[in-house]
């Protein structure tokens, strides 16, 4: 990831992917034909596609069989100049008591021969997952063309507002002359304007010299105009100084987890991005080692405590942020959660 360019966090059948509820059996079928026609239009080869329907159909399949509330998010994942298939699985309960003995071959709780689970990560280029008894489970499963690449060092969920088709929500990354940058964006309102603004965003914050927050926000700020406006916020993660540089526009909230579980969150300024605005102004915060950096808009709460659920922090960026939106998403608004872990 250089040269400024947005790094590989996916885009999707319609801009951050497809979700799709799986509570009956004809939805698992329906995941694995998303997931099918999705690796087509990427090109995949046929083994891969013949691969990823073996995923596509287990997973949706288990949350069929166990889940309650399941979902699953089908998105498309860019590296290396490869593109691949990502889901995304996510249920309310009940979670799994023993998560070494579910995954592996021979063990069923509901009368089938136990090898879902296997069959899943023996086809996957890459997976991860994390279950809390009383919970849930979030599982996020990868099918690349190739090897894959190394996992990405920030990643997100974005999910519509019930009853809309596309999220006004959207996420970036990217690494530019040595700086590790995160980007979120919550288009005004709701609908297609809305994640045209959040488009516009992500492109611009692509091309934006390598400068410090405020000044790309500044940047964006600009580049908004001919939109509805956004609210965003821009982090700069600076492992080697031991900080986070922060700047934001309009309601997105920026918090540091500590490996002990402790929260700090960051400020942004009143305003509108492309529209209204005071001065831009930018903050600096120190980074521990291990901190978790998790950014998200106001379609989600911070009714969830981070002491809840163990061992999360130690996961992929996908898996955390799909647990953060399960559990403080809102269905009222658009919603999304973007996390960076450098260590």
């Amino acid at each position: 990831m250089s040269g400024g360019a947005v790094a590989s966090l996916p885009e999707g059948l319609a801009h951050g992917g497809v979700w799709l509820r799986v509570e009956e059996p004809g939805a698992a079928s329906a995941v694995r034909r998303t997931a099918e026609r999705l690796a087509a239009d990427l090109a995949m080869p046929e083994k891969r596609i013949a691969d990823l329907s073996i995923v596509a159909a287990e997973a949706s399949g288990n949350l069929v069989k166990h889940a309650v509330q399941g979902t699953v998010l089908v998105r498309a994942v860019r590296a290396d100049d490869q593109a691949g298939v990502e889901l995304v699985l996510v249920d309310s309960g009940p979670g799994m008591l023993d998560v070494q003995r579910s995954i592996g071959d021979g063990h069923s709780t509901a009368g089938t021969l136990g090898i879902g689970f296997g069959a899943i990560l023996r086809q996957a280029s890459r997976w991860d997952l994390h279950s809390v008894p009383g919970k849930g489970t979030v599982m996020t499963v990868q099918v690349w063309p190739g090897t894959a690449p190394e996992p990405a060092w920030a990643a997100g969920v974005t999910r519509p507002l019930t009853g809309e088709t596309v999220s006004g929500d959207a996420i970036a990354a990217r690494i530019v002359e040595g700086r590790r940058q995160i980007l979120v964006s919550d288009g005004l309102g709701h609908g297609g304007l809305a994640a045209a603004a959040s488009h516009e965003a992500v492109r611009a914050f692509g091309t934006a010299p390598a400068a410090p927050p405020a000044q790309v926000v500044e940047v964006l700020h600009n580049a908004l105009r001919h939109t509805r406006g956004a609210a965003l916020a821009v982090a700069d993660i600076d492992v080697a100084a031991g900080v986070v540089r922060y700047a934001g526009l309009g309601n997105i909230s920026g918090t540091l987890l500590a490996p002990d579980g402790s929260r700090r969150g960051m400020v942004s300024m009143p305003g509108i991005a492309g529209h209204q605005r005071r001065q831009i102004r930018e903050y600096d915060y120190p980074l521990a080692p291990d901190a978790v950096v998790l950014m998200h808009t106001d379609g989600v709460v911070d009714r969830w405590n981070p002491v809840d659920y163990p061992g999360l922090f130690s996961h992929t960026p996908e898996v955390i942020a799909a647990t953060v939106l399960r559990d403080a998403g809102t269905r009222r608004d658009d919603a999304g959660v973007l996390v960076a872990r450098v260590s």
